[in-house]
């Protein structure tokens, strides 16, 4: 049985190629995403992440210690160093891979084109508050902005990372953060809410006329870390019209919030469930993390995206819905987002 293309959610193989000099069309010993890896595992685009780390770097896993655990939010990050920053990453995309701009574009990667690149900045520091830059980063490509990572920007506040916990702490979106929601609706750049502190989601959520998305989050019902979406968040960015990319980090996947790489392909199957009986099979898709987050060993790399397929169809799963799953969904909304 032949399975459907995934276009993937999210995933932060630009910050490893960056860190080590190498190549995304070359099989990398290292990591989870590259050109050939892709392939074998039928991944035929995803949201390529541009994440500028603070001095502290990326929170190490083992740092957290076992459940119950709770970080403060990152400090900020220095804004000019992350707009230079970003920019590099963004320029090292488009020397490896083909951007995508349009849904056309998309749909042909789907077809069996090439692996698809859909420019994503993961935290908006890279823009100006003023929103002055913000067409430029369109212009080379920029088509999805998370508003925050899991710290304080310009813009709104990050959900900090406890199990169990919820992400409301923080006040919710700035002036400048309803101008970029605003900015962003005009000229058709996806909106993504994951890694926002409640109030910041909900202020998009109200502010915004067409899909959210949630390009890596999951069910907190099953899993109660603070990243994870409750069930009336599920229901409110199915509203929309938008999809929930269910992440493949342990730490959100597992009922007990632990770092258990020998984590179950059914506790994939579980968030998938619990966000399709929530928000409808409409509305949800996978939204990886590759190469940003500790994943299980069942799944391992891009190589493994079948085995999550079949563990979906074993679960009943049937060729329709596996399509939406795979790429039905995110194809929709960003056609729906998109002006091409």
């Amino acid at each position: 049985m032949i399975l459907p293309a995934v276009i993937d959610g999210h995933n932060d193989a630009l910050l490893r190629v960056r860190r080590s000099g190498g190549s995304l069309r070359e099989r990398d010993a290292i990591g989870h995403v590259d050109v050939p890896r892709a392939r074998e595992g039928g991944l035929a685009a995803g949201f390529f992440a541009v994440f500028v780390p603070g001095e502290e770097g990326r929170i190490n896993p083992a740092a957290l210690g076992p459940p119950p655990f709770e970080l403060p939010l990152s400090p900020p990050v220095d804004p000019e160093r992350a707009a230079l920053e970003a920019a590099a990453m963004a320029d090292l995309l488009a020397r490896e891979l083909p951007v995508v701009r349009t849904a056309e574009e998309l749909e042909r990667c789907v077809a069996g084109g090439p692996l698809g690149a859909i420019l994503h900045l993961e935290g908006a520091e890279p823009i100006e508050p003023d929103l002055s830059n913000l067409e430029g980063w369109y212009e080379r490509g920029l088509r999805s902005i998370g508003l925050v990572w899991s710290r304080p920007n310009a813009f709104a506040h990050g959900a900090p990372f406890r199990y169990p916990g919820s992400a409301d702490a923080g006040p919710g979106l700035t002036r400048a953060g309803r101008a970029l929601v605003d900015t962003c609706e005009r000229l058709g750049i996806v909106l993504d809410v994951s890694h926002l502190n409640t109030r910041g989601l909900r202020g998009v959520l109200r502010r915004a006329h067409g899909p959210v998305v949630a390009t890596h989050s999951n069910a907190h019902a099953v899993c109660p870390a603070s990243r994870n979406l409750t069930d009336a968040e599920l229901r409110a960015i199915a509203a929309t019209g938008g999809v929930v990319g269910i992440c493949f980090s342990v730490a959100m996947l597992r009922p007990d919030g632990g770092l258990d790489t020998d984590t179950p392909l059914a506790d994939v199957v579980r968030h998938v469930e619990h966000v399709a009986e929530q928000a409808g099979i409409d509305h949800v898709a996978l939204g990886s993390d590759f190469d940003g987050a500790a994943i299980p060993d069942e799944i391992g790399d891009a190589t493994g995206l079948p085995r999550v397929l079949e563990a979906l169809r074993a679960a009943g799963y049937g060729d329709d819905d596996l399509r939406k799953i795979a790429h039905g969904n995110w194809l929709r909304v960003l056609g729906e987002v998109w002006r091409d």
